[in-house]
């Protein structure tokens, strides 16, 4: 097979797994290649640091064979997809390739199981030890661990990657059990639990050797099982409690051709992969607790955002006096966000906030106005039921502009 088949083939197996970012990841340039560029070639994906810069990655798989038969996974066992393997050598030629043509600054690597755990993490090690050592690679690289490895290869590719990431696919026991029963959380979390070690050695110990400075991610999949919302934010918080994990990433269940019957026929809303990531960025950013935005069991609504839903159900904390409440209650505040809390507290020190200094700071105030005070302001809709302000404010869908021919 032709390596530009290969890399088609294994391009598009790689889709599917979301864990895949570079916030987090120091700024390098290897050999006096100091440009980034971006392309919409097959195999690349673009992610955002946290200074703004786009960093693309060449994401593949290093093979879509698999020795697993997850019900919810297009390369299981039983799949019959095209399958395809790259040598280590192959994939760094690839990335070399895209690097120098200004194409990728980094590597996403993953793959299926062949052989063994312990083989296949070796290969993936391979690539990042070749890359590193033999071709002073500087970019980036994100492995994904194998689960049931050696912790001693999990710690040798923390020496290589910037990011490590296991996916932890299922956010129940059960649902894992069920779905994919050849994989075992527990090896999952002591996979993760190997990484945090070795975050915590180079935290603690200044000299001790370089390990994974992104940290780690992983993946839960939405929507392949019936677990609600609920359920699924109290696992992302025990994991983000338990391992420091930078990201957890959320991807609706897609639908394979020939799926087992043990998997849904149809996809979950795609709106519901959107609000779980909201909520997922009020407990990272603004100290919400996953209990906080459920009243019980159940999930998120689709209609508006979590924090306008929290809001909503808490409207006897509201309004608020923007110069006078904590500045963590004002970021609770629906359409204002941690870096116009932080402009008003500064602002407050030197004068009362007024109506239009929120105008400026360009607020959210369609969705704001209802929750706060000024010393020129007060909201007549704060004496609004719930319900009427939630008719309101929720969000509308977009117009779709059509074609010329309709």
């Amino acid at each position: 097979m032709q390596l530009i088949e290969k890399l088609s083939i294994l391009a598009d197996a790689a889709k599917y797994d979301a864990s895949c970012a570079s916030s987090g990841a120091p700024k390098r340039s290897s050999q006096g290649k100091t440009g980034l560029g971006a392309t919409d070639g097959m195999g690349i994906c673009h992610s955002y640091t946290p200074d703004g810069r786009c960093v693309s990655l060449l994401k593949i798989l290093l093979t879509n064979f698999c020795l697993y038969d997850c019900q919810y996974c297009v390369n299981r066992r039983s799949s019959d997809v095209p399958r395809a393997r790259f040598t280590p050598e192959e994939v760094v030629t690839l990335t070399l390739d895209f690097y120098r043509r200004n194409c990728v600054s980094g590597l996403f690597l993953s793959s299926g199981i062949i052989r063994s755990a312990d083989y296949t993490m070796e290969q993936i090690i391979r690539v990042a030890k070749l890359l590193r050592e033999e071709h002073e690679f500087r970019g980036y690289i994100h492995l994904k661990t194998i689960p049931d490895a050696d912790p001693l290869l999990i710690e040798e590719a923390g020496r290589y990657a910037d990011r490590l990431s296991v996916n932890i696919e299922l956010p129940t026991d059960l649902g894992l059990k069920t779905l994919a029963p050849e994989k075992d959380v527990g090896s999952i979390k002591r996979a993760m639990q190997t990484i945090f070690t070795g975050e915590q050695t180079v935290r603690n110990e200044p000299r001790a050797p370089r390990f994974a400075p992104a940290g780690q991610s992983t993946q839960m999949i939405v929507g392949a099982d019936d677990t609600d919302d609920s359920t699924i934010l109290h696992s992302a918080e025990s994991l983000y409690g338990n391992f420091r994990l930078r990201r957890v990433y959320y991807s609706a269940f897609s639908p394979i051709p020939n799926s087992p019957k043990s998997v849904p026929l149809a996809a979950p809303p795609l709106m519901r992969e959107h609000r779980l990531y909201q909520a997922d960025f009020l407990l990272r950013a603004y100290g919400f607790k996953a209990g906080e935005l459920f009243q019980g069991p159940g999930d998120l609504a689709l209609d508006i955002d979590p924090k306008l839903a929290w809001a909503l159900e808490n409207r006897d904390l509201f309004p608020l006096d923007l110069n006078r409440a904590e500045p963590a209650m004002i970021a609770r505040i629906p359409g204002i966000g941690i870096r116009t809390t932080k402009r008003l507290v500064e602002l407050r020190r030197q004068r009362r906030i007024r109506y239009e200094d929120l105008t400026r700071l360009r607020c959210v105030l369609t969705k704001a106005k209802p929750f706060f005070i000024t010393c020129d302001y007060h909201p007549r809709q704060a004496e609004n039921s719930s319900h009427s302000l939630r008719q309101q404010l929720q969000d509308r869908p977009q117009p779709v502009q059509m074609g010329l021919w309709g």
